[in-house]
C-alpha cells in the first residue's frame, strides 16, 4: 500500500502544497501539487484563513496519511520567520485536527533526501523531483518543487529507516545511501579537544 504525503514549504505569501504517494518499493507518483497565494495587502488575520482554508481542503480531498513539513529555521529576515511559522502553525492545527501526524524536516534533510546533497540549489531540487515524479517539466514555483521535495523526503526516510529486510541498504537509491550515510554522521558523538 502506498502512503500518501501531503508536504508543505509554508509561506505567508506563497504556500506551496504537494501530494505524494510512495510505494513500498519507494517509487513516488504524484497527486496533486498547487500554491496557496496570499496578498501581502490583504489584512494578515484573512491570509493565514486563506492558508487554513487551502490546507484544509486539501487535506479533505486527498486524505494524506502523513503531513511533511519544512522546519521553520532562523533566518536574518524575521519578516519572512514570522509568516513561515504563521503559515507553519496553520498547518499543525489542520493535520492536528484530522489526528495527522506531522514530520518536521529541515531544508537540507529534504535537499539531502533528493538529490545527495544537502547543499543543492533549488533547480537542482526542481530536476530532481522532475525526474523521481516522471514529469514533463520541473514543477514551478520553487515553493511548489519543494512542497514535492518535502513529501519525497518524507516517504524516503520512512522507508530508509524501515526495519531490516524491508529496505536495505542494497536497495536504496544513491541519493538515500548519501542521506543515511549523513544521518549517522550528524549522530555520531563529537569529540571535543
Amino acid at each position: 500500500m502506498a502512503l500518501r504525503v501531503l508536504g508543505v514549504d509554508p509561506g505567508l505569501t506563497r504556500c506551496g502544497v504537494g501530494v505524494v504517494d510512495i510505494a513500498p518499493d519507494r517509487g513516488a507518483t504524484l497527486v496533486h501539487v498547487s500554491v496557496i497565494r496570499t496578498d501581502p495587502a490583504t489584512p494578515l488575520e484573512q491570509r493565514v484563513l486563506a492558508i487554513a482554508e487551502g490546507v484544509a481542503a486539501l487535506l479533505d480531498e486527498h486524505a494524506p496519511h502523513v503531513v511533511a513539513l519544512e522546519r521553520v529555521f532562523a533566518q536574518n529576515n524575521v519578516r519572512t520567520v514570522m509568516g513561515t511559522a504563521q503559515a507553519s502553525g496553520v498547518v499543525l492545527s489542520a493535520a492536528a485536527a484530522r489526528g495527522l501526524a506531522v514530520a518536521l524536516h529541515t531544508p537540507s534533510e529534504v535537499k539531502a533526501a533528493v538529490t545527495g546533497h544537502g547543499g543543492a540549489d533549488k533547480k537542482q531540487v526542481s530536476a530532481m523531483v522532475q525526474r523521481i515524479l516522471r514529469l514533463d517539466a520541473p514543477p514551478t514555483p520553487a515553493d511548489a518543487a519543494d512542497a514535492l521535495a518535502l513529501a519525497i523526503c518524507h516517504g524516503w526516510r520512512r522507508a530508509a529507516v524501515a526495519p531490516a529486510g524491508v529496505a536495505g541498504p542494497d536497495q536504496l537509491t544513491p541519493a538515500q545511501r548519501a542521506w543515511r550515510a549523513a544521518e549517522k554522521s550528524a549522530a555520531a558523538p563529537r569529540v571535543e579537544g
